[in-house]
Formats: structure tokens, C-alpha cells, sequence
């Protein structure tokens, strides 16, 4: 018998779906609220939430700190990284909508909107730093988002034609039992899974001296290597029919939507914010020892 996704259980929400969209009252609190159930809802709209209000807390100061360093480079993902947490917390807080027959379309739209965002974060910042000449450069910025947009726009446009071309219910996490869904996003994690082990491949080969020289870079990638095999695995054993599989993805997708933003926050743009406080700090050293404040400790 397999385990039901945290922590609603597929089949019993797909029999009262149908119920209720058969009767009058489809707009029932259950389907409006009930869904996933109000404690999932809940834990993944808080935690969206705080990392949001954790960058409205240090707005004003890493405003400060771009406007004085003015890197292209980090002023564009740094906005980036907010469009994607404010659509993310937007899809975090609206997880009723795939239960409400009216929001179908809705929801379809807003979760391929999230998705892309964070996906093009997610890819343009790779492919930035593999390039040779990654430290800045409005040029190398266009280029690598016009790579990351092709792609993106590409797996938007192949998933919407699934989603409002075949009807399949990419984004319905009450659908369990579609093979084209499961079949879809197999294929979407055996791609990013391929991506970072070619990553990880090139690092301990010959080859290394092509990529950055960050090691925060490498620990990121061994991160989504190790959580987009486990996505794959996951789908493979969903779209096997094991039950475990449903589970063992949709806890994964609530870990995606809590923790990755903020992971690449602290891995990538935290150490530019940290850094501009410790220049700020040598600065006001180097002053206070030319003023002779120090004196005192040599004598």
C-alpha cells in the first residue's frame, strides 16, 4: 500500500472532487480550502512569506549597497530573485485554486508564471558563472539571458501546449494517475539532472580549469544534482504507479518551494552583500588607524 502525498491523500481528494464538481455546491469549503488540507497550505505559504519579508527586512540597505557597487550583474538577479519570490509566495497562498474548477485556468497559468521565473533564475545564473569572462559586463548579462530565455520560453511554450493543447493536468497534484504528466516531468528532471552531473563530471576532469573558480558554486551544484536525481527517481517510481513515488515527489516539491530561493540567496547573492560590509569595515579601519586611534596598542 503506498503513502499518500503530504499530507492530503490523492485518491480521496480526486472521489470528493468529482463529487462535489458534479453537485451544485463545487465551491464547498473543502474545495476552496481543504485541498491539500489547511496545515500544508499553511507551512508552505509561511515559509514563502518569511524569506519575502526577509528581503523587505534588508531592502532598503542591499539597495544602498547596489546603487554604490552598481553591478549589473547582481542589480538584475537581485530583482529577479524578488520576481520569483513574490510569484512563488502568490502560488504558495492560492493552493485552493487547483480544487476550484472556475480557477483551473488560473492555476494552470500562474504555476507555468512561477515556474518559469524560478527557472530562469535558476539557469541564467549557471550558465553566467560558466562563462570565462563571468565577473561583470552589461554584455555577458544580454547574452546569458538570452540564452536562459530561449530555453525557458521553450519549456513554457512545450508545457502549456500539454497543459492547454492535451489537457494534461501537469499542475494538478490530485492527478496521480496520468502517464503523460508523469512522463512529462521525467523528462524535465532527467534533463536538469543531466545538466549538473555534466557539471560535476567536467569539475573532476581534465577540464576543470573551463569552469569558476567558486567553491560555493560547486556546492550548489551538488545540491541540485542530489535534489533533482531524488525529483527523478521520484517521478520514474509516480509514474510506475508505486505509491511512495506520489509522496516521496510531493515532499520534494514542498522543499523546492520553501528552500530553494533562499539557498541561493546565501550561496550566490548573500556573500556579495557580506562582502560590501566588510569593505565597508577595512574602509573605517584604515581611517581610524590614519587618525591615530590605534597608536595606543604599539606603545
Amino acid at each position: 500500500m503506498g503513502y499518500p502525498p503530504i499530507p492530503s491523500v490523492p485518491a480521496i481528494t480526486d472521489l470528493h472532487y468529482h463529487q462535489e464538481s458534479s453537485s451544485p455546491s463545487s465551491n464547498s469549503y473543502y474545495n476552496q480550502t481543504n485541498c491539500h488540507g489547511i496545515l500544508y497550505t499553511a507551512a508552505l505559504s509561511i515559509l514563502a512569506a518569511l524569506f519575502v519579508l526577509y528581503l523587505g527586512f534588508h531592502l532598503k540597505k542591499n539597495i544602498k549597497k547596489l546603487n554604490h557597487r552598481r553591478s549589473h550583474v547582481m542589480i538584475a538577479y537581485y530583482l529577479l530573485l524578488w520576481f520569483s519570490a513574490i510569484l512563488n509566495l502568490t502560488w504558495c497562498c492560492l493552493q485552493a485554486w487547483q480544487c476550484t474548477p472556475e480557477k483551473k485556468i488560473s492555476w494552470n497559468l500562474l504555476s507555468l508564471v512561477t515556474e518559469s521565473g524560478t527557472l530562469c533564475l535558476e539557469i541564467s545564473l549557471v550558465a553566467f558563472l560558466l562563462q570565462e569572462n563571468y565577473a561583470s559586463g552589461l554584455e555577458t548579462l544580454a547574452h546569458t539571458f538570452s540564452i536562459s530565455g530561449l530555453i525557458v520560453g521553450a519549456d513554457i511554450l512545450l508545457k502549456a501546449i500539454f497543459v492547454f493543447g492535451f489537457h494534461v493536468p501537469l499542475f494538478m497534484d490530485g492527478e496521480t494517475s496520468n502517464g503523460g504528466k508523469w512522463g512529462m516531468w521525467t523528462f524535465d528532471e532527467l534533463l536538469l539532472t543531466c545538466t549538473y552531473g555534466y557539471i560535476l563530471f567536467v569539475h573532476y576532469s581534465k577540464w576543470r580549469d573551463k569552469l569558476p573558480p567558486r567553491p560555493a558554486f560547486y556546492n550548489y551544484v551538488v545540491v541540485m544534482f542530489i535534489v533533482n536525481s531524488l525529483a527523478l527517481l521520484a517521478c520514474a517510481l509516480a509514474a510506475s504507479g508505486v505509491g511512495f513515488g506520489f509522496w516521496f515527489y510531493s515532499f520534494i516539491g514542498f522543499c523546492y518551494h520553501t528552500l530553494y530561493l533562499p539557498f541561493l540567496y546565501i550561496t550566490f547573492l548573500g556573500d556579495f552583500f557580506q562582502e560590501e560590509d566588510l569593505l565597508l569595515d577595512n574602509a573605517y579601519y584604515s581611517e581610524m588607524r590614519d587618525a591615530g586611534f590605534f597608536d595606543a596598542d604599539w606603545e
